[in-house]
């Protein structure tokens, strides 16, 4: 307790010694950037105060063998070499080619719809039916018809055979007789579009007439999405061009549905949208396994960066100086004794709470982790562990 309060005493003397600046008021200033000028002085002084109150400390321990120096309990990670690569996460949205409009090839009534919004169905299913009855009522006219020509052609014929009447007579009645029979050929085969039938398997997206209601040629009834065939499109920023390639693999990820998925790049856009400057990326996906739907929110990660054999540490053991160095404590030896020493670092690109050490570390160091907070250069230090380092210390 005695050397405590000679340490403190010598504290304040020495921060009352220095020279006060223009002005060393206490008072909190109104304005933000007044408030962010006294923080950094007061940090400054704090960082001050602390070294030499560590100072005092080692000088007492070392005059006076009854004082035990001061030590810190830390754990230790390695300073990790790997292989390193950054990704762009890029929004984009899940998409379907096969959007299928279900058309009658026939005007008519819908007598009856075989398929509901959200139904699984397959190719060549019937879909609806249609009430034909005018054109059935059409198709006994024009049997009428081609009995009456089918009776004068055989009178004609008869008569021609025995050289009676004219030719022109029975090439008209053949005529007559065949052009009706081609008609109802004709409306034999429209009689069958009263059926409609699924153009592809798929699901029904949408219902666009419901039973009773008049189908038109062309007309859509239904809408049949195909999910077999989906794919995520997303627009790229053109500063990813070379990034971005051909039949590449790539990370989707479907945040709704906490489901990650792996494909491979199957389009990149021609040209440049000079709206926004990107340009477009397709990424086939295949079947809707796990509940993909069209719309869906997708994130396509796309690797603008990768190093190999680089030094990578956890990013939350980087601290920064007033000044604005960024460091890291590792665990030194002097004379005997593990002591915290500061390694000056630059960063390179971060990633997942992994940062990559362009310069500063060689790979060899033991980083302090837990209780790197506070630490001074220089200070005592005493491992009990190594910890992990995707866990933040404070």
């Amino acid at each position: 307790m005695r050397y405590l309060s000679s340490i403190i005493l010598v504290a304040l003397l020495v921060t009352a010694c220095q020279p006060s600046g223009p002005e060393t008021t206490d008072e909190i200033p109104q304005d933000l950037a007044g408030k962010k000028a006294l923080l950094n002085t007061k940090r400054q002084e704090l960082k001050e105060l602390s070294d030499v109150i560590a100072q005092l400390e080692d000088q007492i321990a070392e005059e006076d063998p009854t004082v035990r120096k001061r030590t810190k309990l830390i754990t230790t990670v390695a300073a990790e070499q790997k292989d390193f690569s950054h990704f762009v996460e890029i929004q984009g949205a899940v998409k379907s080619d096969d959007l299928v409009d279900v058309t009658s090839e026939m005007a008519g009534r819908i007598i009856s719809l075989k398929a509901k919004e959200g139904q699984q169905v397959r190719k060549g299913q019937l879909i609806a039916e249609l009430d034909l009855e005018q054109l059935k009522k059409q198709m006994a006219e024009l049997q009428t018809s081609i009995d009456l020509a089918t009776t004068v052609y055989e009178r004609q014929k008869r008569l021609w055979d025995q050289n009676i009447g004219s030719e022109i007579q029975y090439l008209q009645a053949k005529s007559d007789k065949e052009r009706l029979e081609k008609s109802k050929e004709t409306m034999e085969f429209q009689l069958t579009k009263g059926k409609v039938y699924a153009p592809i398997s798929g699901v029904v997206e949408r219902e666009i007439l419901q039973s009773g209601e008049i189908a038109s040629p062309g007309m859509p009834i239904l809408q049949i999405l195909n999910t077999s065939k989906l794919k995520v499109v997303a627009d790229v920023p053109e500063n990813l061009l070379r990034s971005v390639k051909l039949g590449e693999t790539v990370t989707i990820q479907f945040p709704a549905l906490d489901l990650e998925r792996t494909a491979r790049v199957s389009r990149i856009g021609a040209t440049i949208d000079p709206a926004n400057r990107t340009f477009s990326v397709e990424v086939n996906l295949g079947s809707a396994t796990g509940g993909l739907k069209p719309n869906l929110l997708a994130n396509m990660m796309i690797e603008d960066y990768s190093v190999e054999d680089a030094v990578v540490i956890p990013l939350h053991l980087i601290q920064q100086e007033v000044g604005g160095k960024d460091f890291v404590f590792v665990v030194g030896d002097e004379e005997g004794e593990k002591v915290a020493k500061k390694a000056y670092v630059q960063m390179g690109y971060t990633y997942k709470g992994e940062v990559l050490i362009e310069q500063g570390l060689d790979g060899s160091e033991q980083l302090i982790a837990e209780g790197n907070r506070g630490l001074t250069e220089n200070a005592l230090v005493e491992l009990q562990g190594a910890s992990n380092p995707t866990v933040s210390n404070n």
